[in-house]
């Protein structure tokens, strides 16, 4: 049976100590540097986050709109999402004197890519559609320069009719809406059920 002195029991009772210490030491230290790593991590994360958020955010509320005609400073504007006409018309420096504003509604909530066109008084104001075709301020189609698409959205009107009226109009314009019941298939009762939806330039 081995046999250790007090001097002996005491140095080995104080290197295990110290062995001890130092384990807990290193082990704190790594832990300690493990959750400011992971901190970090953290932080950078969010900090990223808020950022895409920021960018969604001032996109989200942004638009552009196109506003032209009758007032003093034609052009784009960038207005918050939720604008007014109106809004956009104070960032066109303004209504002229001769602005009809009979045919505007400075109430209306505007749309991203929207183009406005404020109509002179006695102006009348065609609205130049994306198919190509037109509408006048009141809703109705030109059936002069007015697309396919617009055609058969006409009542009765279908795919051989609108293809007749475009023929016709091609070889010979229409001077009256009335004319439209020169093209095959299109009699009174059909133009009745049209005459209040076109019109004639």
């Amino acid at each position: 049976m081995l046999y250790f002195s007090k001097r002996e029991q005491l140095i080995l009772i104080s290197v295990v100590v110290i062995i001890l210490l130092i384990s807990l030491f290193n082990f704190l230290k790594k832990d300690k540097e493990d959750t400011a790593h992971t901190d970090i991590i953290i932080e950078d994360y969010f900090s990223e986050l808020k950022e895409t958020e920021e960018d969604d955010s001032e996109e989200a509320h942004e638009i552009m709109v196109h506003i032209s005609g009758q007032v003093y400073n034609p052009g784009v504007v960038v207005l918050e999402s939720g604008a007014r006409l109106i809004d956009a018309v104070n960032l066109a420096g303004g209504l002229k004197k001769d602005a009809d504003l009979d045919k505007i509604n400075l109430a209306k909530k505007l749309s991203d890519e929207e183009k406005i066109y404020i109509p002179k008084i006695g102006e009348e104001y065609v609205e130049v559609t994306e198919s190509g075709g037109s509408k006048d301020s009141s809703g109705k189609i030109d059936i002069n320069t007015c697309s396919k698409e617009e055609l058969l959205a006409l009542p009765g009107i279908g795919e051989v009719l609108a293809d007749r009226i475009i023929d016709y109009r091609e070889k010979s314009k229409f001077k009256s809406i009335e004319d439209i019941m020169n093209v095959s298939g299109i009699g009174k009762g059909r133009f009745e059920d049209i005459k209040d939806l076109i019109i004639v330039r």
